[in-house]
C-alpha cells in the first residue's frame, strides 16, 4: 500500500505559484488605476471649483461603493473554484505583498 502525493505536490505548487503571479500582478496593476482614479478625481474636482462642472458628490462615491462590492464578489466567486485554495491564497499573500 502506498501513498502517491506527486498529484497534491503538484497542486499545490501550481497553486502557490499562480496565487503569487496573481498577487504580484494585482497589485501592480492596482497600484497604476489608483494612480490614474485619483487624478481623474482631482482634475473634475479642479473642474468643479472652477465653475465649469457640477458633481453629484453623493452619487459619485455611491458608484464607487457599488463597485468595490462587485469586486469582492467576483474575487470570492474566483478564489471558491481554484484548485489548491490554500496554496492560492498563501501565494497570493506573498506575492501581493511583493508586488
Amino acid at each position: 500500500m502506498s501513498f502517491d502525493t506527486s498529484g497534491i505536490v503538484g497542486d499545490v505548487g501550481i497553486g502557490g505559484v499562480a496565487g503569487f503571479l496573481t498577487g504580484f500582478a494585482l497589485k501592480k496593476v492596482m497600484k497604476v488605476v489608483t494612480a490614474l482614479i485619483g487624478a481623474y478625481l482631482l482634475s473634475l474636482f479642479w473642474l468643479q471649483q472652477k465653475g465649469v462642472i457640477t458633481i453629484n458628490t453623493d452619487r459619485l462615491f455611491n458608484i464607487t461603493g457599488d463597485l468595490t462590492s462587485q469586486i469582492v464578489s467576483l474575487s470570492q466567486k474566483v478564489i471558491g473554484i481554484l484548485p489548491g485554495t490554500g496554496a492560492f491564497l498563501a501565494g497570493f499573500y506573498l506575492g501581493f505583498q511583493k508586488g
